[in-house]
């Protein structure tokens, strides 16, 4: 197919035009990022739209913030969607990220498997939590509804603790799974050290917007915050 003279002339003035808009945003959202970061001591990842006309989505190692377009307002917070039965747009927003991000923890879970497996959770743990030792005593009857439960560290005490050493001690004792079972029995574990890092473990969940435990991750990425029995727990993954 032959293009009209006018067709090229008009495009090879277009693509630079939208080369040297694309460049000034970049350049825009580079200096955002780091006027972020200087400001609030945090690693910010991407800044995109948000579904708010007028505010930018910022993902940080923090959680989600928004910021205006000429970045002098910002806000933390979530975001509902009125006309979607309240939907969290914010927490959406993390979704997809905080599935790629587990991926390189995978190695370090401590891994409940069911036998039956169908679904698989990853929950932010601490020992000294009543309702994750509430969650891990009905462990058996996740595994028969045919979850798999994988756990990772969340001290909520903050890195450094006590609260940190007695998890990295599960963490790195010669059978972990038991040794989990004897800190939420209130058991004392020896102490040991080992190249897991339960500090990443930690900031890992800070950057999910955890602030409390237990906290479930489901498969499509969305987060439980808080205890879910079993059946509850089910019941909220196959409505996904």
């Amino acid at each position: 197919m032959k293009l009209s003279k006018a067709f090229i002339l008009v495009a090879s003035l277009l693509v630079p035009a939208m080369a040297q808009a694309a460049s000034s945003s970049d350049n825009i959202d580079n200096e955002l990022k780091q006027k972020i970061s200087d400001m609030l001591g945090v690693e910010v990842s991407t800044i995109q739209p948000s579904p708010i006309s007028g505010l930018q989505q910022v993902l940080t190692d923090r959680g989600v913030l928004y910021i205006t377009e000429d970045g002098s307002k910002l806000i933390h917070g979530n975001v509902y969607d009125l006309n979607n039965r309240m939907k969290n747009l914010t927490e959406a927003a993390l979704a997809g990220p905080r599935i790629e991000m587990l991926k390189p923890l995978e190695k370090d879970m401590l891994v409940y498997k069911a036998k039956n497996e169908k679904h698989v959770v990853t929950v932010f743990t601490d020992v000294d939590c009543g309702y994750c030792r509430k969650l891990h005593n009905q462990m058996a009857e996740y595994n028969d509804l045919g979850i798999t439960v994988r756990y990772l560290a969340y001290p909520r005490a903050g890195i450094p603790s006590a609260n940190a050493d007695e998890m990295q001690a599960v963490w790195c004792a010669k059978d972990p799974l038991q040794a989990m079972t004897d800190a939420k029995a209130g058991k004392n574990i020896k102490a040991a050290s080992c190249d897991i890092d339960i500090a990443k473990q930690y900031r890992l969940g800070m950057s999910f917007g955890i602030n409390g435990t237990p906290a479930i991750i489901l498969e499509d990425g969305s987060m439980i915050p808080g205890y879910q029995p079993p059946e509850n727990l089910l019941q909220a993954i196959e409505s996904k």
